[in-house]
């Protein structure tokens, strides 16, 4: 059998999860014995859809037998997936559950799925961090991710959810999923005059990377006066990633971080079972995140930190 010819797309290479991604998908694809082509955004979802497109009405041996994307935009690319998939080429979104699968399903037999973190689990997860350290409640800067992406409103929403009524949030936004993200953020706010007076137990972020950027807006004493105060603070992240959250929480440097599996290599898995096995894909997965440290040494932590 011939190998399976797999695109795969990226919304930016400069963030660790996004790396990891890549990574994982790397190994799985040798192990496969697939071929896999790999290939990065840069956060801009115009040339995301034209880079794309392009595959699609190219000709020959080399088109792929199918397309994976973490779309970079605010929308899972329905065009450009209604053209790949009438073009014959599989269709998975990594981190989405788009409306449209539903529909190129019962029109094509093609191997067409999404594979996604459970946005609004990942949320609910960091709310439960939360109400575990601050057992008696408190007040939190709260970094979102970029406004256009669903998944920073999804763990937004999730956060509220089960947010309790005792813990506070002041929510600013990051224009971007890595540490410098991170960093404008919270400098940005820390400028603010009324900013430098206002008491912050923890800061909760929506990725790690974007958590170590803020932690450096904070130990800067030029922007940030009361340093005595900042070395209280503690930070939050997602993503946990084992050279990145997790290590950073071992060494203290992060409070506790949400461990996210990256699903690109799931997603390989899966397409190859569709097409080799000829098993039936589900049109959506979900991974399960996980708490590092677990809830319940969060919980020890709180207390004994509140007595």
């Amino acid at each position: 059998m011939a190998k399976i010819r797999v695109l795969l797309s990226l919304s930016t290479d400069t963030n660790d999860f996004q790396r990891q991604q890549a990574t994982v998908a790397e190994e799985t694809a040798r192990r496969l014995g697939m071929e896999l082509t790999i290939i990065y955004a840069d956060n801009d979802p115009i040339r995301q859809s034209e880079e794309l497109l392009k595959v699609v009405q190219s000709a020959g041996a080399g088109r792929p037998d199918a397309i994976i994307v973490q779309p970079a935009g605010a929308t899972a690319l329905p065009q450009v997936a209604r053209s790949a998939v009438a073009a014959g080429i599989g269709w998975i979104v990594l981190n989405w559950n788009p409306d449209y699968l539903s529909e190129l399903r019962a029109a094509h037999r093609l191997p067409i799925f999404a594979f996604s973190s459970d946005q609004i689990a990942i949320g609910r997860l960091q709310s439960e961090q939360l109400a575990a350290l601050l057992p008696g409640g408190g007040d939190v800067l709260y970094i979102q991710g970029p406004a256009t992406s669903p998944a920073a409103q999804q763990r937004t929403t999730g956060l509220n959810q089960i947010k309790p009524s005792n813990i506070h949030m002041k929510m600013v936004r990051s224009a971007l999923w890595n540490e410098d993200g991170g960093y404008r953020a919270a400098s940005s706010w820390l400028r603010l005059a009324t900013s430098q007076k206002e008491d912050f137990e923890l800061v909760a972020a929506h990725s790690d990377v974007m958590a170590i950027g803020a932690r450096k807006a904070f130990n800067d004493p030029s922007v940030f006066k009361d340093q005595s105060r900042a070395a209280k603070i503690g930070f939050l992240g997602i993503d946990g990633l084992a050279a990145g959250g997790q290590t950073w929480v071992s060494r203290g440097s992060l409070t506790a971080t949400i461990i996210v599996p990256p699903n690109a290599g799931m997603a390989l898995e899966m397409l190859a079972n569709v097409i080799e096995k000829k098993l039936h894909a589900p049109e959506c997965t979900y991974t399960t995140p996980t708490s590092f440290p677990p809830l319940d040494a969060l919980r020890r932590a709180g207390v004994q930190s509140a007595s």
